[in-house]
């Protein structure tokens, strides 16, 4: 993977503003906070952000990749007050399940998804380099 920064930018943060890559690609549809058995534990917009990340990184798994492939997530969040307030925390849990693995990033603020309960859904796309 390379990432695509203009040397006469900032640098991102928490981001990047691009990234070339070659592999099999793998598309992670939009995971939400309920667990395997979807079931929601709390309604904790962390918490729920925590297991959409772990759902994720199991998703990844299967494909024998992992946290360092993702070149794409998107968020969609049903609250752009309560992200911005609580980004701390977030920044928190998103360095505790995924690390330090910054791919490029959208967050979209959605009237409601498709399970009432849900405050965040995220999609990934992540790539697995060829073996050579």
């Amino acid at each position: 993977m390379k990432l695509l920064q203009p040397p006469e930018w900032l640098p991102p943060k928490g981001y990047a503003n691009g990234i070339a890559a070659r592999g099999t690609m793998v598309f992670v549809g939009g995971q939400i906070g309920w667990n395997g058995q979807q079931v929601f534990e709390t309604d904790d917009f962390i918490a729920q952000t925590r297991q959409a990340l772990l759902n994720i990184v199991a998703v990844l798994r299967e494909a024998s990749a992992g946290p360092e492939h993702m070149v794409r997530m998107t968020w969609y969040i049903v609250d752009r007050d309560e992200y911005v307030s609580r980004l701390k925390e977030l920044g928190a849990v998103y360095r505790e399940i995924i690390g330090r693995n910054f791919p490029t990033m959208s967050c979209v603020e959605v009237s409601r998804l498709v399970e009432p309960r849900a405050k965040v859904e995220i999609e990934v796309t992540a790539v697995v380099p060829d073996a050579n």
